[in-house]
């Protein structure tokens, strides 16, 4: 996303959020961004769909932000599931998603409603996946009801923290929490072989093949038209040239590669690159796991 339309988007979800999506019209937004009519619908065909964009460019950020996570860790290590888990909730109070989304839900308008639904899903799907990472193959059948019941835990007990108790949530003791209970609820489930929806409800398949993008040639033609992206002194395009070289040498360091991938993703943290940049980390990630089990 180029850094105009992302300003764009900046000031047009500010004003969603203090006048209320209904009431903001497309004209406040030119007035706001001092962009012409014609610019705005050349980013977004109506006001709906610069409302969906921002949601779905926090869902973005919020995928990068978890591949990020993965980086060289095991997918059945708790610790980093629950820190995926949090980076959803902290993307919503960092980019006060809240009442937008209660916008939506107020909302008769069928396009916006349809869009949720499907967002509502994404992440479902994701959940059931995780799920079946830290349990195992035998939770697979159980993995949908165990996501919708996680869900449902964590809405209501934020529901009732917020409004019962005059503190902050405290993420990580919330999350740890309802953790505990899935295990009991996903092993039950296993054990009993019981489920209600299982396979009877479709799940979109919002997965990556990243074979494509695990070659050497694809990881360094992407690097290098990402690093034709950056000005010369750009903070990060250091980590940029340390990756080309280092992938291109005959004997690549794994571990010193996968320790400046870390640095590489977060030099770019809250930046219009930052979406591309974790991504970008997370296929060299692959890639180096895959160089390990199958030396090229």
């Amino acid at each position: 996303m180029n850094e105009r339309k992302h300003r764009v988007l900046l000031i047009a979800q500010r004003l969603f959020i203090k006048k209320g999506f209904a009431a903001t019209s497309v004209q406040d937004i030119l007035n706001e961004s001092h962009i012409s009519k014609g610019t705005f619908y050349n980013y977004f065909s109506s006001k709906n769909e610069c409302l969906m964009t921002i949601l779905s460019h926090a869902q973005e950020i919020t995928d990068a932000r978890r591949k990020e996570l993965m980086i060289g860790k095991d997918p059945a290590d708790r610790e980093i599931f629950a820190k995926q888990i949090a980076v959803r909730m902290e993307i919503n109070r960092e980019h006060q998603l809240v009442p937008l989304f209660e916008a939506i839900f107020h909302s008769k308008d069928p396009e916006l409603r349809d869009f949720i639904k499907k967002h509502h899903m994404v992440e479902l799907t994701w959940l059931s996946r995780r799920l079946v990472d830290l349990y195992g193959r035998e939770a697979e059948p159980y993995a949908l009801d165990g996501a919708i019941m996680v869900v449902g835990m964590f809405k209501h007990f934020i529901n009732v923290w917020v409004s019962s108790l005059k503190e902050e949530i405290n993420l990580f003791k919330l999350i740890n929490f309802i953790l505990c209970r899935t295990d009991s609820i996903i092993l039950n489930m296993i054990q009993t072989k019981d489920k209600l929806l299982g396979d009877r409800i479709y799940l979109p398949d919002n997965e990556v093949s990243y074979d494509d993008f695990c070659t050497k040639e694809k990881i360094l033609e992407r690097l290098s038209f990402f690093s034709d992206s950056l000005e010369e002194e750009q903070k990060g395009k250091q980590y940029v040239d340390f990756l080309m070289d280092e992938i291109q040498s005959d004997q690549p360091r794994v571990h010193l590669i996968e320790t400046v991938l870390q640095a590489f993703g977060g030099s770019f943290t809250n930046t219009p690159l930052e979406i591309e940049a974790k991504e970008l980390a997370f296929s060299i990630s692959n890639f180096m796991s895959a160089l390990q089990k199958h030396p090229q």
